[in-house]
């Protein structure tokens, strides 16, 4: 029997990945190399752009940018013949055994459906920033880059008790964290934790950052006037989960998808990998993943038209 062709220029494919990111890309040069019909919907910058310097990459000691991490991955998917198309999907259902997809303004059919959607995270309302976090003065993962905040004067800014969890995290490296706490008083109840630990408690809306240099400078609660090394955002991520919702795919109480050990959702076809699958929110696994993902689609569809799954 022949292998399938490669990914051509069609509305039918084998796997439509939705989503560009690590996730997505990986998944799209394995399903490739698989000698499998793909199609990647880009939906603009993921998430891992805002990496201005990833020092925790396997293969990468001096680092790498989650810009050039994203462009290389998307030409190793390019080289393999996976079609990458930029625009989003705005509606998925079931067609059958497979899935139809409305993607800029036409019609996609796919045997199977992989997202790699992402998470959107919750940025605290700062001037400036998405400049900062380019910057890499205000920082959105500390399992990431911890490692640099080490004898900072660190500021964690939250809304409920994640900013209590992020701050005993971040005493692994600085005795010098300050927990900013701009929500309701009543979501705060771990404060005896934070002096347990050390940590410093404002509860203080911000109402003026400058961010000059490389330092932050916060303006906020009766005029007092503190400068941070770096600042953290503990206000969490929302899932971009709707086209899965809309198929009533099961997720968790975050809104993250639910998915076994092969990355399958509860939808049969439909497979789930990287951010938007609840659990650790970092490149080595999504990337992971999505390897096994990939594979396992490769292999049902290769058991569906008859081939002796490896």
């Amino acid at each position: 029997m022949t292998p399938p062709p490669a990914a051509g220029p069609t509305d039918d494919v084998d796997v439509l990945v939705i989503g560009a990111g690590p996730a997505g890309l990986t998944a799209a040069t394995y399903l490739a190399r698989f000698r499998r019909r793909v199609l990647v919907a880009d939906g603009g910058a993921p998430r891992a752009c805002w990496i201005p310097v990833s020092h925790n990459l396997p293969g990468f000691p001096q680092g790498i940018s989650g810009e050039a991490i994203v462009r290389r991955m998307t030409e190793q998917a390019l080289e393999f013949d996976a079609l990458i198309e930029p625009g989003r999907v705005e509606a998925l259902e079931r067609d059958g055994e497979g899935f139809r997809a409305q993607l800029n303004g036409r019609e996609v059919r796919a045997r199977a459906v992989l997202l790699a959607t992402g998470v959107i995270d919750h940025h605290p309302d700062l001037p400036g920033v998405e400049r900062a976090i380019e910057r890499a003065l205000v920082r959105i993962c500390p399992i990431c880059d911890g490692y640099e905040a080490i004898d900072k004067a660190v500021a964690i800014i939250g809304r409920d008790d994640g900013g209590v969890r992020e701050a005993a995290f971040l005493r692994t490296y600085s005795d010098r964290v300050t927990l900013i706490h701009v929500g309701p008083a009543e979501a705060l109840t771990e404060e005896d934790e934070l002096r347990r630990m050390g940590v410093e408690l404002i509860r203080a809306p911000i109402d003026n950052v400058s961010l000059e240099g490389d330092r932050v400078t916060a303006l906020s609660w009766g005029g007092t006037f503190r400068i941070f090394d770096l600042v953290y955002s503990a206000l969490g991520t929302a899932p971009n989960a709707e086209l899965a919702r809309a198929l009533d795919a099961r997720t968790g109480e975050n809104g993250c998808m639910i998915v076994d050990a092969r990355q399958a959702t509860s939808v049969p076809g439909l497979y789930a990998a990287g951010d938007v699958v609840r659990g650790l929110n970092q490149i080595a696994v999504a990337g992971a993943e999505a390897a096994i993902a990939a594979t396992a689609i490769h292999n049902v569809l290769r058991e569906a038209d008859g081939w002796t799954v490896a």
